[in-house]
């Protein structure tokens, strides 16, 4: 009977260990753009030793299928987890994608070419009104301001143009030359 109730405190152990780790991806997911419950979600797959279905990821977490089936599917759409399969299960099984560097990458791609994109035009709509302006206009203050405002959307498009070459650095990977994944 001693044995059991260490294995018992052993096991509360390591799951309160694990609970510090969940919590705090929980805490930062938002920067992935996913809810504090993905994320736990997340940190529930990522200890989980074998991958989990729906059914499993509800009964874990104590929420709804649907709810892990929604938070699945933002996780997939990161590339922070992968379907898997498994001879004899003819339920989809998921788990963590184990290289997170490609994880981190995808959602920044994703994330920031899209912003870079709309930013940029943008610039250039604002940039078509204000020449419009400066040539219909007589008022020397605001041709002064239109001048001055496509001086700063010069910068703003130097700026996005910079960062589409950071974009393009990970998504040709050079980036892990400039900075090395780091092993374990």
């Amino acid at each position: 009977m001693k044995n059991s109730e260490n294995d018992l405190k052993d096991y509360n152990d390591l799951n309160k260990a694990r609970e510090i780790f969940i919590n705090e991806i929980a805490k930062n997911i938002h920067l992935y753009d996913i809810s504090h419950s993905v994320g736990r979600l997340y940190g529930t797959l990522f200890f989980s030793e074998d991958p989990m279905t729906l059914d499993e990821m509800s009964e874990a977490l104590g929420m709804s299928k649907t709810s892990m089936s929604t938070g699945i599917r933002s996780l997939l759409e990161a590339d922070m987890v992968e379907r898997v399969w498994e001879k004899g299960i003819r339920k989809d099984l998921y788990r963590t994608e184990e290289d997170w560097y490609r994880s981190f990458s995808n959602v920044f791609i994703t994330r920031w070419r899209n912003s870079t994109e709309q930013n940029m035009k943008a610039i250039k709509e604002t940039k078509v009104l204000l020449e419009a302006l400066n040539e219909r206009t007589e008022n020397e203050k605001i041709k002064d301001l239109v001048k001055l405002d496509l001086t700063k959307l010069s910068q703003a498009e130097a700026y996005y143009k910079w960062l589409d070459d950071v974009i393009s650095v990970f998504e040709t990977g050079e980036i892990f030359n400039i900075v090395p994944k780091k092993d374990c």
